[in-house]
């Protein structure tokens, strides 16, 4: 072989032989951009991810502090609904005492006078007045109705029998005496009458 053609075929060789290293480190940068790519896109996904997280989390905090709110809402409501309630009861019966202080005024006057000119007569009078003023009142005011006893058939949701007598005058069972006077509220019981009956023979 002739060095002219020996010469020629390592120079051709070393050509090879570069054309084969440029094309490995080429293809060694390729791999690394792509690397390098795929690290850009991997820390990009973290960081959307996290900021998903702390968006996520805040929308917690304030859901939860809206919750802890309205909770503290209903048990100021509750309280008050409570108060309002006690108070309600408290003075349910104020008007009904405002009636009263004026029969009160009566007796207190009916008294002071009694005593200043001993008319025994005239305290008793006032008396009957101020009761059945005072009766007149509960009556129109509040509904209180005395329940008529004497002389009436007995009827056991109106009267309560305390002692009876034979009375053969009588055809059917009947209020003789009252010991105590009983009375409807609104047309309901509140206490029977206690009474003597009077019963046929």
């Amino acid at each position: 072989m002739s060095k002219s053609k020996e010469q020629k075929e390592k120079k051709e060789e070393k050509l090879e032989q570069e054309a084969l290293e440029q094309e490995v480190q080429a293809q060694a940068e390729n791999e690394a951009e792509i690397l390098r790519e795929e690290e850009s896109e991997e820390v990009s996904r973290e960081e959307i991810l996290q900021a998903k997280v702390e968006e996520l989390e805040k929308a917690n905090a304030e859901l939860k502090d809206q919750m802890l709110r309205r909770q503290a809402e209903l048990e100021n409501y509750r309280k008050r609904l409570i108060r309002d309630k006690e108070e309600a009861i408290q003075f349910s019966n104020e008007n009904l005492i405002r009636d009263l202080l004026g029969f009160l005024d009566n007796m207190e006057r009916a008294l002071a006078a009694a005593k200043t000119t001993g008319d025994l007569d005239g305290l008793v009078q006032g008396f009957e007045m101020t009761q059945n003023q005072l009766l007149s009142t509960l009556d129109k005011n509040w509904g209180l109705k005395a329940i008529d006893s004497v002389g009436q058939e007995f009827d056991p949701s109106l009267h309560e029998a305390c002692m009876m007598a034979v009375d053969e005058s009588l055809d059917k069972e009947t209020v003789l005496e009252e010991f105590q006077k009983g009375y409807t509220l609104h047309g309901r019981v509140i206490r029977p009458a206690k009474v003597k009956i009077g019963k046929p023979e």
